[in-house]
């Protein structure tokens, strides 16, 4: 089983060795934007009561090992019992914007020692502070466990062999109240209750990656979730300011590129604020342009403080125009990505669930003119987290045997006629945006 604590849901599946899904289930949660620089959880519901709730509702499916996935960067406090008592801080939170962040080139890095501080700040008799998935491990079976991949993204708090004791004094807290680190796959308790094993799951975006197919040079993993990430396969390292570069799992291989705020978080608002129309009745040359950044951009600007803008409205629009310029607009995101890496972009693969919303899919091959291949199951991060499991108990012996889950359900072809309209219209986005593409 792999549970998947989402930014609107926990996601749950139950698969056979195989990769072939059983069960799955869906446990939504809020997602709080109390204000516009701030998201959080309600740590307990989302972290907490999520995941068991959703072990509760696949138990019959009598899993042989359970593993957890989430989003990172993430933080809490907890008490003795393991039970959040503060807001749970989520990437792109401005408690975690580090002091002048603006003036490096990639400025998350150390937005979770700022959630640190901020969280020590506002529990400073808490008995832990917590990540997302220690909070749901130690639920599961009493083991606050985090992953090293998780670790890393709280450097300098963790230096890459373990929580440095001066960083974390700095944000207020000891090394013992932060959550131990194990290596993913690795099996680290019984879950309550069952006879599964825990294992250390990893960060959503790597069990995505597993079970996707997408390691070889040139694959492109477009990831459609509430966050928008886009990697591309390489097989030598390479810095490109504003791109994050991290080892690929396949052996040898590198990743490319970085998360955008120009997912599911912004199509959704899009959603509540203007009417409903079908993007597909669309005209392909009657669409204005969107600026997707209505809580500030991650890849590749690293700014905050940008805001969305709708650009070329005229009054022969209409919801359907507007609804497919927002799609667009995350396509767009696709191909700066891209286009920034310098690498070859030989084959898309999609995966999320965003991949059962037809007009994004339909909007990011149009907007990079090339076929995109949607994954079978919706819910990778889980089956990946499921594929972990595995490990855990004994069942597999290395992470790169995942490839075999990978399949392709459908592949999504651009139109013909929404190709060339659509190139002008990126490229007054990119006009628009700022970019050095322009």
């Amino acid at each position: 089983m792999g549970i998947d604590i989402g930014s609107t849901a926990v996601k749950a599946v139950v698969a056979d060795e195989n990769g072939n899904v059983t069960a799955r289930v869906r446990i939504p949660h809020q997602l709080r934007v109390p204000a516009p620089d701030r998201l959080e959880h309600d740590a307990d519901e989302a972290w907490r009561r999520g995941p068991l709730a959703a072990l509760d509702q696949l138990a019959p499916a009598a899993a042989k090992a359970v593993a957890v996935s989430a989003m990172a960067p993430s933080l809490t406090a907890v008490d003795s019992d393991g039970r959040p008592v503060t807001p749970g801080l989520l990437y792109g939170d401005s408690r975690g914007r580090v002091p002048g962040a603006a003036q490096q080139p990639l400025p998350s890095v150390g937005e979770a020692a700022e959630f640190l501080r901020w969280t020590a700040a506002e529990a400073p008799d808490a008995t832990g502070y917590w990540p997302a998935p220690a909070v749901a491990n130690y639920a599961l079976a009493g083991e606050p466990v985090i992953d090293f991949a998780t670790a890393v993204t709280g450097l300098p708090l963790f230096d890459g062999s373990g929580w440095n004791p001066a960083a974390c004094a700095d944000c207020g807290a000891s090394v013992a109240q932060l959550p131990r680190v194990e290596t993913f796959g690795t099996a680290i308790g019984q879950v309550h209750g069952t006879d599964a094993v825990l294992g250390t799951g990893a960060i959503d975006a790597l069990c995505e990656q597993i079970v996707a197919g997408a390691d070889h040079d040139g694959d492109v993993l477009v990831l459609c979730g509430t966050t928008l990430i886009v990697w591309t396969t390489i097989a030598e390292p390479r810095q490109v300011p504003g791109l994050w570069t991290i080892p690929h799992t396949a052996a040898g291989k590198s990743q490319i590129g970085g998360a955008s705020n120009a997912g599911g978080l912004f199509l959704g608002w899009v959603d509540r604020v203007v009417a409903q129309g079908d993007p597909a009745a669309a005209d392909p040359q009657r669409v204005p342009v969107w600026l997707p950044y209505i809580r500030g951009e991650r890849t590749p600007f690293h700014d905050p403080d940008r805001r969305g803008l709708l650009d070329g409205l005229d009054l022969t629009q209409d919801p359907a125009s507007v609804r497919r310029a927002a799609f667009e607009a995350s396509g767009f995101v696709v191909r700066q990505l891209i286009e920034l890496s310098g690498a070859p972009a030989l084959r898309l693969v999609a995966s999320g669930g965003g991949t059962r919303v037809q007009p994004w899919l339909q909007a990011i091959a149009e907007a990079t003119g090339r076929p995109v291949q949607v994954s079978r199951v919706a819910e990778g991060a889980a089956l990946g987290a499921a594929f972990l499991g595995r490990m855990a108990a004994g069942l597999e012996s290395s992470i790169t045997d995942a490839a075999r889950w990978a399949t392709i359900e459908r592949v999504v072809e651009p139109r013909p006629e929404w190709i060339g309209p659509t190139k002008e219209r990126y490229r007054r986005f990119l006009e628009l945006s700022g970019s050095k593409l322009a």
